[in-house]
């Protein structure tokens, strides 16, 4: 690792900085590039190291094997949650609104899970939580329990997990070939040979069906490359670069034509009979892809319907309750239509609402005969020294390869550069022509004064408006590979600004080596060289801007909003409009920041110094240095404009890469469940006591306590001493009336022992009329079952 000596990197600041903000500006630059050099190696959080000495056994039923899997080989995961909540404070009142509410379920190795409903009920939410990449909030609450092979959830980072997301993001200009070479390189470190290392891809080309397309660009909305199947297998194949266990899909036939999206199922079956544990979300499928799944879970306004086997399980449980699937009917319409509300009409909501209302009661009393009935058997992990992921590479070695990559990125753009390369010319002949030829007339210092404070706002407009409207999106996919631990930010900012030096100073120059001749300034090598050297340090500094902006800013559009608005301030103060003698006090130190302004100040020193003009009266302007005096810059030097300029430009690359560090994705923790509190009775006085923890049975003779039953037991009463009460939620006034078959558990506030209004979904009592005849049949079908599952 690269050192540096801290008393002579003072020394140098103190020589280069000057005064005031020059030294503060020097000293954050010479502390980017030491954090850029020096900094630590990746921080990985899929890592997990366990260490085992002489055979010891980690907590837990799972067996050590003393040789590692082969290359390519996966670890079976089965994943089981329970009472899975999720709720979401408004800002505008004090209600929340739910988006889960104690869903639990399972997905083993082996089998294709997929979690349908309709939009709106939780399903990528589910899944966010499952992967642990739910953002973070302040006002979302996330509770429930999840366990990997048996374990807590603090043990998935021993596994691989991977995320397809809905969206589709890659570099554009690399084709597929080069998009999984990349990838492998970067994770797969353990691969020395290049020949390994190819024959690994071609692989992955083959099994996912990328042969045919390995050598085309993939493309974006530009550029035309492969189809929205092909990009999604990509996707895929990306994430299987380092075998893992588990495959979360977001929605992974959205935007896909029904040929397209039965093939991207069709891989993931395939995946899911390779060992590995796949779950995806989808809406809506045809009846091809349905008969692929082997378990569904069904979610509707957060709730849980069904979660068990697929294809005819679920229509042989609907069918209990009178929900009889039509003949020549897709499966999956029909539960879509099931679970759905339909808002045509307000009685339409009512009976749809009633009806899904018990549905979920019903699942929530028979779940428990066939969630979790299969125990988890033991797998196997590796012994050794140690039981980690593959180191990722070095950092020299992820600079060398992301350089390679932002290379091909930028060299290939061809529709950006084309553009920019029109406008660059487009803008030289338009300012040249307008000022043609100038002369040495008093009116020509204005003019010449206009020309150069033109041509500073057109370099820097051109520069900052490519940035903005491209970093933003590529963030996101860097975002993406940093979560996977690909790579780091210091070694991904370093190369793309290497990379971008060559193309980004092509476009000043050719502005520049039209433009100059054409207004005829200054006639000297050595000015049109110093010209030159100013714009194309003023467009470096106006990109980096940009790259502060993207990087401060969530999406593109605001970035297109923000940074012009930026940079018109800059344009203000920058020298040609307000006199730097004449601004406010407050406002003074824009011109010290403002890259316009020191851009315009050195094109000015670079053009009027030495410069003699005609005079023909004695108040005239007879040099160039009088007209610097005017615009105050009478004194200064161009290298002092280009140091100044240089300390912007390091202090928005270091400005960006502690945006970059603090805006990286944050996920929202899983909290333990709450335990219950209920409210119990001693059978001599009847007065109410306090419990907490699990929930308890008592004997209906003499009360006495037995043995709990199950994860969730709860308390009964003798008939003859105590009444029976309605279930928790029907009753707004919490008292307690008699319903028959029904059980209540009543809740506490652990301050003031008054209780508190439960938060649970509405049951069915609550959308039934009190006149039991407005019932519908369907719900005269399903109470029987309800009643059954309550005794």
């Amino acid at each position: 690792m690269v050192k540096f000596d801290r008393k002579r990197v003072g020394q140098t600041v103190m020589s280069l900085g000057g005064n005031g903000v020059g030294q503060v500006l020097v000293a954050v630059a010479a502390a980017l590039l030491v954090r850029l050099f020096s900094g630590p190696e990746p921080a990985l959080l899929p890592d997990y190291d366990i260490e085992l000495e002489d055979g010891e056994k980690e907590d837990g039923d799972i067996e050590l094997c003393e040789e590692p899997p082969a290359s390519g080989k996966v670890m079976p995961v089965t994943i089981r949650w329970c009472n899975i909540s999720c709720s979401l404070s408004e800002k505008s009142s004090e209600s929340v609104r739910w988006l889960l509410k104690n869903v639990s379920g399972e997905a083993k190795p082996g089998r294709l899970l997929a979690i349908m409903g309709p939009s709106g009920s939780g399903k990528t939410t589910l899944l966010n939580i499952l992967a642990g990449q739910l953002a973070a909030s302040p006002r979302l609450h996330l509770s429930g329990i999840i366990d990997f092979n048996g374990k807590a959830d603090s043990n998935k980072r021993a596994y691989r997990l991977a995320y397809v997301r809905q969206e589709d993001l890659f570099f554009s200009q690399l084709t597929v070939r080069e998009t999984l070479t990349l990838a492998a390189e970067l994770q797969l470190t353990e691969i020395s040979s290049v020949e390994e290392r190819e024959e690994y891809v071609n692989n992955l080309l083959l099994k996912l069906g990328l042969v045919n397309c390995a050598e085309s660009c993939v493309g974006d909305a530009r550029v035309r490359g492969i189809s929205g199947g092909e990009k999604k297998r990509l996707s895929l194949a990306c994430e299987l670069i380092a075998s893992p266990s588990v495959i979360f899909a977001d929605e992974p036939t959205t935007g896909l034509d029904a040929f397209q999206a039965e093939k991207v199922v069709e891989t993931l079956q395939q995946l899911a009979k390779d060992g590995h544990t796949v779950i995806c979300s989808i809406h809506q499928p045809r009846g091809s892809v349905y008969s692929k799944f082997d378990d569904i879970i069904l979610l509707t306004e957060g709730a849980l319907v069904y979660a068990g086997p697929a294809h005819e399980e679920p229509l042989e449980y609907f069918s209990k309750f009178g929900y009889n699937c039509p003949d020549h009917v897709n499966p999956a319409e029909f539960l879509a239509d099931l679970i759905s509300i339909d808002y045509s009409s307000a009685d339409s909501v009512y009976f749809s609402q009633k009806r899904i209302c018990g549905l979920v009661e019903s699942f929530s009393r028979y779940s428990s005969t066939i969630l979790y009935a299969n125990p988890i058997e033991k797998k196997q992990v590796l012994a050794g020294k140690n039981f980690r992921k593959s180191k990722k590479g070095g950092w020299w070695r992820q600079f060398c390869l992301l350089l390679n990559r932002a290379w091909m990125q930028a060299s290939r753009d061809g529709p950006t550069n084309k553009v920019r390369a029109r406008m660059s010319i487009a803008s030289a002949i338009i300012f040249g022509s307008v000022f043609w030829r100038m002369g040495r007339s008093q009116t020509s210092i204005q003019d010449r004064m206009g020309l150069l404070q033109v041509a500073a706002i057109n370099t820097a407009m051109a520069a900052l408006t490519k940035t903005v409207g491209v970093f933003p999106k590529e963030r996101a996919i860097v975002d993406r590979e940093r979560a996977k631990g690909s790579y780091t930010l210091g070694p991904y900012l370093l190369s793309k600004l290497l990379a971008e030096i060559p193309i980004g100073a092509a476009f000043p120059l050719v502005f520049g080596a039209i433009l100059y001749p054409m207004a005829r300034l200054n006639p000297s090598v050595s000015r049109f060289g110093k010209f030159c050297t100013i714009v194309t340090v003023e467009s470096f500094a106006a990109s980096a801007m940009g790259l502060t902006v993207g990087a401060m800013v969530p999406s593109t559009e605001a970035a297109m909003a923000v940074g012009p608005s930026l940079m018109t301030v800059f344009i203000v103060f920058g020298g040609y409009y307000v006199n730097a003698d004449n601004t406010p006090i407050i406002f003074r130190w824009i011109p010290s920041v403002s890259l316009i302004r020191w851009a315009f100040q050195g094109l000015c020193i670079n053009e009027f110094k030495g410069l003699q003009f005609d005079c023909q009266h004695s108040f005239d302007v007879q040099t160039g240095e009088q007209a610097l005096e005017r615009l105050s810059f009478g004194g200064s030097r161009i290298r002092d404009t280009l140091i100044a300029q240089s300390r912007i430009l390091l202090f928005l690359y270091y400005t960006t890469y502690l945006l970059l560090e603090k805006n990286k994705p944050k996920y929202q923790q899983l909290e333990p469940p709450p335990k219950l509190l209920i409210e119990t009775f001693d059978s001599d006085n009847l007065h109410q006591t306090e419990h907490e923890g699990d929930l308890e049975t008592f004997d209906d003779d003499n009360l006495d306590k037995t043995q709990p039953e199950g994860d969730l037991q709860m308390e009964t009463f003798d008939n003859e001493n105590l009444e029976k009460t309605q279930p928790v939620g029907t009753n707004e006034n919490l008292e307690k009336n008699q319903a028959e078959g029904d059980l209540q558990i009543n809740s506490f506030d652990k301050n003031n022992m008054e209780k508190p209004q439960p938060e649970e979904p509405p049951s069915l009592d609550k959308v039934e009329s009190k006149d039991d005849n407005t019932e519908t049949p369907q719900i005269d079908q399903i109470r029987p079952f309800i009643l059954e599952g309550a005794k």
